[in-house]
């Protein structure tokens, strides 16, 4: 990635436009219209697309740097768009390992339409492994989804939602089929979307719970049906690898900006007691290089095993603990990043609308992403001390 310029694709002034509406979106707890407006014109739902289907034909390794770049300025944006990028990302993944299923996700980004994420539900830990979501065969080969699906980002925009649910009744069963469903659902009744997004941070995302009543997804957007539980199939792989790939580049991005507004600060306020900057005191000097130290270990993590992802390198079984601790380590390094930020800042980031005060909400999201500091402690457990002995 020696040449990837990350300005060609985010550049300087459409990231001060963004961040420039950050605020209000958080404060108003609305949805970034105008941000998703800039980036679809420049290309930007299509990065991960080939170029010969429309897009940009980056790889995983370069969308995370520039996801990384839009977290420093709009976390929420950021974090709304990863999840349209986790299905293109998806389809890369695939595509380079000649499994082309996802070919419409594609040329649908391409042409500018948003693909959302429809896998959390309520009380589910075993997140890609089951659902509480019923998927029913249809007599054509498609499937109709009746559950509820929680923290459903760009809930206001989306075009496509990938979802999961569990077939019970087929006669293979049970099977968890993966497929989409168009917006046109929700015009037909069979989805509702609730208006329940008012969040300690993230806003802007308007991850709104997405009620399934019987929305259909046609035989050409079922993408998968395989056995419940842990398995190596490459869609699981590929929804797994970027999602993790991408939300550990959102909360590192969130990071640096924190590390940046720190030092900033520290080289404009001034001390009554000793009349210099605080840049010159000793404490406030370890306290931004302990940033730092904590900052510059994240984006070589996360550049090492993007491009094993896009180099086809094989971790074996090994890849689910790389995946999940390369996330928990970034979201914890962030939140320590941005807790120092705030002590650095002093008392004028207690206030609300001080840009370290939404960051420090924001970064308080990646807790409860998949891998949960639970699930990623038991995935590393088990692979250097294999599984629990029943």
């Amino acid at each position: 990635m020696p040449d990837f310029d990350p300005t060609a694709y985010l550049p300087d002034n459409l990231i001060e436009r963004i961040r420039s509406r950050a605020g209000a979106h958080d404060r108003e707890n609305t949805f970034p219209e105008d941000d998703l407006a800039d980036l679809r014109a420049a290309g930007y739902l299509a990065i991960l697309v080939p170029e010969y289907r429309g897009g940009a034909g980056l790889g995983l390794a370069e969308a995370s740097v520039l996801q990384q770049r839009l977290a420093g300025a709009a976390p929420a944006t950021a974090l709304a768009i990863n999840m349209h990028l986790v299905w293109t990302g998806v389809a890369k993944v695939l595509q380079d390992r000649g499994i082309d299923d996802l070919a419409f996700v594609q040329t649908g980004a391409a042409a500018g339409e948003v693909f959302a994420f429809g896998i959390s539900e309520a009380g589910n830990d075993l997140v890609l492994f089951g659902s509480d979501t019923d998927a029913s065969p249809l007599t054509d080969g498609g499937y109709s989804f009746t559950g509820t699906k929680i923290f459903t980002s760009l809930a206001p925009v989306w075009s496509h939602l990938g979802l999961h649910g569990l077939d019970t009744t087929s006669a293979d069963g049970p099977k968890m089929v993966y497929a989409f469903v168009s917006r046109d659902e929700e015009t037909a009744g069979r989805i509702t979307t609730r208006d329940d997004w008012d969040t300690l941070g993230m806003r802007g995302t308007q991850s709104r719970t997405t009620e399934l009543h019987a929305a259909v997804a046609p035989a050409d957007r079922v993408v998968r049906r395989i056995d419940p539980g842990p398995q190596p199939d490459p869609l699981v792989f590929g929804i797994f690898s970027v999602f993790e790939i991408l939300l550990a580049s959102v909360y590192t991005g969130i990071a640096r900006r924190a590390l940046d507004v720190a030092v900033a600060t520290a080289q404009t306020r001034t001390s009554k007691k000793t009349g210099t900057t605080y840049s010159q005191d000793p404490d406030i000097r370890w306290r931004i290089a302990d940033m730092a130290l904590a900052y510059d270990a994240l984006p070589p993590q996360i550049a090492a095993l993007a491009a094993d992802i896009d180099g086809l390198a094989d971790h074996g079984a090994k890849w689910f603990s790389l995946l999940a601790g390369l996330k928990h380590r970034a979201v914890v390094a962030a939140k320590a990043v941005v807790d120092d930020a705030i002590l650095v800042a002093g008392g004028s980031s207690y206030f609300a609308g001080s840009e370290l005060a939404r960051l420090y909400r924001d970064v308080l999201a990646g807790q409860f992403h998949p891998s949960d500091p639970e699930s990623a402690h038991s995935t590393v457990a088990t692979a250097w001390l294999g599984p629990i002995a029943r």
